[in-house]
């Protein structure tokens, strides 16, 4: 039987024995890894994996299961499994599907899937990990040795059905290439890396260019100081910056904001950063991570705007959320294989600006440039943002020298207002993705 057949024979089993909705997905992928280290083959991995999950309600009692087995035994056992799981359940009064005039896919081609990877040799994908780690290692004396180039591939198909109407499936794949160079200078010895993504196999940049950008980053991390105490403007370079989404992305959750968890919550149509900010989840742009034509719930996917030049717009829901908060559902269901739909978002970014990096900094006289953050010192109720950094320290315009074991402080409510530039360096290397940023003040915490 066909998968999506199946799916859609799993939902109507569970309809028989006693479930009033149900929704099933079920996913299938293949993954290869190729790592080298040094020079030599370090390891190469191959797996591939099938499943379905089953979500039900009886009435409003919902209950899910899981399987890894496709025969009738193992799909009869995982309908039954569900069914025994709803009936121990307590009622949810906002469980339900999406209403059947809310569902739907984006028709067309979205460029997700290229035939290109699948038809991949080995011998290339080993032979692509070791270019970039030797342009690395020969890019300058210093890089004295390597944690390893990885060439990475992914071939996927998801399928998802329901109760009420909606049968949708799509392919994907994709393939990446890392490669992480360690340099030395004395006694000091640090690591960076840099790796490019693509949905297809000529999508990549050249491994000599990926080995030589993570050379270069590691290099400039040599010799690096600690800096005193102070506040000063901080600038975020596009890899870091992309934390903070994934910090707006938290405050915007709908749970989060139906649980009050959030400092965004009860601030729609209300200005909550600079003018010049607009945040736009969009899971229609063809080609792209985080592009799909439809949400783990069956709703078509769309453009969403958050944060609209300053402005909090809207929230990202699933249907449950979207419920609690007696909204709609902004297309934004995600799950694995099992349970409830939680929430995801499509490709998140930040509308680029005008300034190019290197204007963003000529006008920073004393400053710090973040390249690395650590730790989890984020806490998105009351906003207070403390993290772990390192980078390299601004002095008249521009880079002067490396920074490490410092911290940076402040509060996400001040630094979406406290916005000073832009960059116009918007680029996805997955699903979220933001340019530049300069916030005008933070606290660099040092000696």
């Amino acid at each position: 039987m066909e998968l999506l057949e199946l799916a859609q024979d799993v939902v109507r089993r569970a309809q028989a024995a006693g479930a009033t909705d149900a929704e099933c997905t079920i996913a299938e992928g293949e993954e290869f890894s190729a790592n080298v280290r040094m020079r030599e083959v370090e390891n190469l991995k191959e797996a591939g994996s099938r499943g379905a999950g089953l979500r039900i309600l009886i009435g409003r009692k919902t209950g899910a299961s899981y399987t890894s087995d496709l025969s009738e035994d193992g799909i009869q056992h995982m309908v039954k499994s569900a069914i025994e799981l709803a009936d121990i359940t307590t009622e949810d009064p906002h469980a339900d599907l999406p209403g059947v005039e809310e569902l739907g896919s984006i028709p067309g081609d979205l460029g997700l899937y290229s035939a290109d990877v699948e038809g991949l040799e080995t011998a290339l994908k080993i032979s692509t990990a070791k270019r970039a780690e030797e342009a690395a290692l020969s890019a300058d004396p210093r890089i004295t040795n390597s944690e390893g180039a990885s060439f990475d591939t992914h071939v996927g198909r998801h399928i998802f059905a329901n109760s009420r109407g909606f049968a949708g499936e799509y392919r994907s794949s994709y393939c990446s290439l890392s490669t992480v160079p360690v340099a030395r200078d004395g006694e000091s010895m640090e690591r960076d890396y840099w790796y490019t993504i693509a949905r297809g196999y000529g999508g990549l940049e050249s491994p000599e260019e990926v080995g030589r950008i993570a050379a270069k980053r590691a290099l400039r991390r040599l010799n690096a100081v600690k800096v005193d105490t102070q506040k000063v403007p901080v600038v975020f370079e596009p890899r870091t910056a992309r934390t903070l989404l994934d910090n707006i992305f938290e405050a915007v959750h709908g749970m989060s904001i139906y649980r009050h968890e959030s400092f965004l919550a009860g601030k729609l149509g209300e200005k909550v950063a600079v003018d010049a900010l607009t945040v736009i989840d969009d899971a229609t742009i063809p080609g792209l991570f985080g592009t799909s034509p439809f949400d783990d719930e069956g709703v078509p996917s769309r453009r969403t705007v958050v944060i609209e030049r300053g402005v909090l717009k809207s929230y990202l829901m699933n249907t449950y959320a979207a419920r609690k908060l007696g909204m709609k559902t902004t297309g934004n269901a995600s799950r694995g294989l099992t349970g409830n739909a939680g929430i995801g978002h499509g490709n998140f970014f930040i509308e680029k600006g005008v300034q190019t990096p290197e204007q963003i900094l000529a006008g920073i006289p004393n400053g710090f440039y973040v390249t690395e953050l650590m730790g989890f010192g984020v806490n998105i109720v009351t906003g207070d943002y403390s993290r772990g950094a390192a980078g390299m320290w601004i002095r008249n315009g521009e880079l002067a020298f490396p920074v490490s074991e410092v911290t940076i402080a402040g509060n996400l409510k001040e630094m979406l207002m406290g916005l000073e530039a832009i960059g116009s360096d918007l680029e996805f290397r997955g699903s979220v993705a933001a340019p530049t940023l300069k916030i005008g003040e933070m606290t660099v915490g040092g000696k």
